[in-house]
């Protein structure tokens, strides 16, 4: 794969991420209620870097859960010598029923990652309501999905693939697409 263009760098996903936090606080009318539930892995930094945003804005800090999907992947694939999938298992700090549950995920695409987390969360509890952040939408949605909250959309081709690199995983901040 053959890097096209840098999309974002560590300065303007700071800036998105900034963005995403005003906008859920100014949705919720605060956070009360609210849990932000990241999918793993990306998501989970992503949502932890949300939750210290709005700590900053509103001096309070919103619970932070990550959820492992693998099992609810319409297309599971196995990962570990003997055939049987990768499964990491899923964290979350609090009762969800009747919360308002903000899913968070680094690129929003097909939409079947968000589909198989609304699966695994309704598996854990009844919220009052889920909304979506992500910090890219590419497009090319096969379901109907969409975000509540985005930190930017990026048009792309199916030809192309967007690669967001974390600190907390990659060492540095940025966004990329990449031609296949």
């Amino acid at each position: 794969m053959n890097q096209k263009a840098l999309v974002l760098d560590g300065q303007a996903i700071g800036r998105a991420m900034s963005r995403i936090a005003h906008q859920i606080i100014e949705r919720n009318k605060g956070i009360d209620d609210c849990i932000l539930v990241g999918i793993r892995t990306r998501g989970i930094y992503l949502a932890e870097r949300l939750a210290a945003k709005i700590n900053d804005i509103e001096g309070k800090m919103v619970p932070v859960g990550e959820i492992d999907i693998t099992l609810y992947r319409d297309d599971l694939t196995k990962k570990t010598d003997n055939q049987e999938p990768l499964v990491k298992g899923s964290d979350i700090p609090v009762d969800i029923s009747n919360k308002k549950v903000i899913l968070v995920d680094d690129v929003l695409y097909t939409g079947r990652t968000v589909r198989a987390g609304l699966d695994a969360l309704m598996d854990i509890g009844r919220p009052a309501a889920i909304q979506l952040a992500v910090l890219v939408d590419r497009g090319h949605r096969e379901l109907p999905i969409r975000a509540d909250y985005v930190g930017k959309n990026i048009p792309t081709s199916s030809d192309e693939k967007i690669v967001v690199e974390l600190t907390e995983v990659d060492k540095f901040d940025q966004v990329s697409i990449f031609e296949k």
